[in-house]
């Protein structure tokens, strides 16, 4: 089914979320699509309101606003000359176009209004009335957009409050956090990071795409046995199902919810900057950075370093494994 439907500006909630988007390295059209606008207005709003050091949402809302009362302040100024206001009166119900107004304006009386002044308030509250005379009605033609019933990019989602208990005091090994480092605009390649909750051991991998996150995450997991795993809302985890492992996430815009990842590549950025490129590193030295991590001793290890921690647990659940397998093999001979 077909609706008129009215324009929106950018809210300030859009705004934080495409400066977040942005930073995680989202294309337009994926920014697009996770907000419901189309990619040409998500295009014009970074290219508008940008600043020097790229999209930051307060400045972006900031120049926004400034244009908006701009724009409005030049239609008043016709509100307030009441000769100037009657004049347009008179020659649009002629038919004359807002240029041919104000060039006739500035012959006859010598001062300077320009056509799109007129435009302004034409469609401003004050003039509306008289957008009827223009020979070209093109303001009041409306695009016809198809609404799509309303669907979850993620679906079948469980939200972080009915993770179990067990997960969430780090009670067990097992319990995996995840997600994709930011890359900068016109790079590609970004990191998918993981932590293990109770050891604190962080792993990594170089993707060349931030869609390919969930292979890279299943590589990882499923050989170790994952018994959770928490994201956020990205576009890139719409494909969790096929890692058969119960998956919790965030709430939208509450990052801090997985704050064990956040905190992992908080300790990552202090050797790849946020304007590094990832291709500029090799997979040998993202590993060297990640076991340079993981080999600090954690006070909240009891000064133990993750990766000590991680590596007992994980020769305990192998050695287990291996004793369940021979058990069961027994019992068939």
């Amino acid at each position: 089914m077909f609706y008129h439907m009215k324009y929106a500006h950018i809210s300030k909630v859009e705004r934080y979320e495409i400066s977040i988007l942005l930073k995680k390295g989202y294309s337009m059209r994926d920014i697009a699509r996770t907000l419901g606008r189309s990619p040409s207005s998500v295009s014009r709003e970074i290219v508008k309101n940008s600043v020097n050091e790229g999209y930051h949402p307060a400045k972006a809302y900031y120049k926004a606003y400034v244009r908006r009362r701009y724009a409005k302040y030049q239609g008043m100024k016709i509100r307030e000359h009441l000769g100037l206001e009657k004049y347009i009166e008179e020659k649009m119900k002629l038919s004359w176009s807002p240029e041919q107004i104000a060039g006739r304006w500035k012959r006859d009386t010598g001062q300077v209004i320009h056509y799109t002044s007129i435009y302004k308030y034409l469609y401003s509250a004050y003039g509306q009335g008289l957008c009827q005379h223009l020979r070209y009605k093109r303001y009041k033609r409306k695009k016809r957009i198809r609404i799509k019933s309303p669907r979850e990019i993620i679906k079948n989602r469980v939200f972080i409050e009915n993770r179990p208990e067990i997960i969430n005091q780090r009670e067990r090994y097992g319990d995996f956090e995840g997600d994709t480092l930011g890359t900068p605009r016109g790079s590609n390649e970004t990191l998918a990071g993981m932590i293990e909750r109770k050891s604190r051991y962080i792993l990594a991998q170089k993707i060349a795409r931030i869609r390919e996150a969930m292979d890279a995450f299943g590589r990882t997991l499923i050989p170790l046995g994952a018994l959770s795993f928490t994201l956020d809302n990205g576009v890139e985890n719409v494909r969790y199902q096929e890692l058969g492992i119960p998956t919790y996430f965030c709430h939208p815009y509450s990052s801090w919810e997985k704050g064990s990842v956040e905190y992992a590549f908080k300790l990552i950025r202090e050797y790849i900057p946020k304007k590094a490129r990832i291709e500029e590193y090799t997979d040998q030295e993202i590993r060297a950075i990640v076991d340079t991590i993981n080999n600090r001793p954690r006070k909240c290890l009891g000064w133990r370093t993750a990766k000590e921690v991680f590596e007992e647990h994980f020769l305990k659940q192998k050695s287990s494994l291996s004793l369940t397998t021979s058990v069961a093999l027994q019992g068939r001979m």
